[in-house]
């Protein structure tokens, strides 16, 4: 078993240094296809809704229902994503959740009664979401160091590139052959998820000093051990925000204890004689819940996270309730996208300034986002919505890509417990996003004049969210 297991890792990158690149290129494009066929497809499935409430005979509600579950099941079994990493590597583990999502959406296409789709899309695809998502965004943070918040940024610009290009050419799709064998077209294009897993070729980081001479198959053991050892403990902030912790210029010699022929395999093994302070640190670490840093800051994105997909699912049909025709309609959803990009990238390049106090920058990203949200209630006609999709995918944007990695600020808890931070912040998440959408989505349907209601429950639960936030430097005093 473990023979079959090494040979996973048999073709694992050695560098002696984080690379800031070579393979992880690869990585970074493998990625960005990641973001295209999960995150760019959740949030383009707003197109389907019309459709599915047609077909099914339901309310806006009940078709929420479907999204909430996906997003609910992707950030809860976040933690099983992270066992099953340390246990087979990240490449099994997304080819898997690649198939996964793509059996799901397939069978959705077949669904006759709504809640065949809840199982379908929101347990099946969304167990494969969590598996495709988390490894790849894990793997690509140890490929890179100076340049790691500025790869991330721009790999994650996938979902907005998706939802750009998705929205038309699925509403295209649909008038040609029906929506049931365009679901069916995006989940065979989802198999794509497979190969981008494929490419993730796990890394290893040999000091200078480290001996070369090993056993063949200690040689597999230990690329196998060790590729799945920084699952739990890869470099700094990475922007899935489940495992993360130390980069290699926090801890020095690192890499070169690990690959120890003698010692340092029996560290990792846990065999007898390993010493007590090397023991494996707990996955999740909850001390983090007695810090008030980190409660305001978890608040902060519970409120941030209710209403997160509301205005990527609901852009289409509030302009279809204004008139618009469908093809106008989707090009609302395509601005945001586009604007989202500038968004992610701009973040992660003023983050990156080391004089800034980020906390303080994510509070005004978050007050311009609140002021976004609020416009959309005031927009009457085509260019109204274009002008406030445009101004809201830029702060979406500003917040999405730099909320979790946040958590390894001081402010916050600190980049030593940022990977269980990240775990405990991501489970709040999921408590938020299945309750979010169907609350957007009962509101709709509840006050037929009032046509912005998914804007307006986004709207009031992020404007909580820079009240905790303000709150988050005030508890380390």
């Amino acid at each position: 078993m473990t023979q079959k297991k090494s040979q996973l890792c048999s073709r694992a990158n050695v560098y002696t240094q984080v690379p800031d690149g070579g393979w992880g290129w690869v990585v970074a494009v493998s990625f960005f296809f990641v973001e295209v066929f999960t995150y760019g497809i959740i949030k383009s499935f707003g197109v389907f809704f019309n459709d599915l409430m047609d077909s099914f005979d339901e309310s806006n509600s009940r078709i929420s229902w479907i999204i909430s579950i996906c997003v609910f099941v992707l950030t809860f079994t976040a933690p099983v994503s992270t066992v099953l990493s340390i246990g087979f590597g990240h490449r099994l583990v997304v080819m898997v959740g690649g198939l996964l999502v793509s059996v799901g959406m397939v069978i959705a296409s077949f669904s006759q009664k709504v809640y065949h789709m809840y199982i379908a899309i929101g347990i099946v695809s969304g167990l494969g979401y969590c598996f495709s998502f988390l490894p790849t965004v894990t793997i690509l943070s140890q490929y890179f160091d100076r340049r790691r918040s500025v790869v991330t940024a721009v790999a994650s610009t996938g979902e907005c590139f998706a939802m750009f290009a998705f929205a038309p050419a699925i509403t295209a799709l649909k008038e040609t052959i029906g929506w049931r064998y365009s679901l069916l077209f995006v989940g065979l294009l989802q198999l794509n998820l497979v190969v981008c897993g494929a490419l993730l070729r796990p890394i290893i980081i040999r000091g200078p000093g480290t001996p070369k001479s090993t056993t063949h198959e200690n040689r597999k053991e230990v690329q196998y051990m060790l590729e799945n050892e920084k699952t739990r403990t890869s470099m700094d902030s990475i922007d899935s925000g489940v495992e993360v912790t130390t980069s290699p210029k926090n801890v020095p010699g690192h890499a070169a204890v690990e690959l120890e022929p003698k010692a340092g395999l029996q560290q990792t093994l846990g065999q007898p004689g390993s010493k007590p302070g090397c023991q494996k640190a707990p996955l999740l670490d909850f001390s983090v819940l007695k810090e008030r840093s980190f409660i305001c800051y978890a608040f902060f994105g519970l409120f941030v996270t209710l209403g997160f997909f509301a205005p990527s699912l609901y852009i289409i049909p509030l302009g279809l309730s204004l008139g618009l025709d469908r093809d106008r309609a989707a090009f609302l959803l395509s601005a945001m996208a586009i604007a989202e990009v500038f968004g992610r990238v701009g973040a992660g390049l003023v983050l990156n300034r080391e004089p800034i106090r980020k906390i303080y920058i994510e509070l005004i990203c978050v007050v311009l986002l609140t002021v976004s949200l609020f416009a959309f209630t005031f927009a009457t006609d085509f260019w109204g919505l274009m002008s406030c999709s445009v101004f809201s995918g830029v702060m979406v944007g500003t917040v999405a890509g730099t909320h979790i990695p946040l958590l390894a600020e001081d402010d916050v808890v600190g980049i030593e417990k940022m990977s269980s931070a990240a775990g405990v912040y991501v489970f709040f998440q999921s408590i938020a996003g299945l309750a979010g959408p169907p609350l957007a989505g009962q509101l709709k349907s509840q006050s037929k004049t009032l046509v912005c209601s998914p804007f307006t429950i986004f709207y009031f639960s992020v404007i909580v969210c820079p009240r905790r936030l303000n709150l988050v430097p005030c508890a380390l005093q």
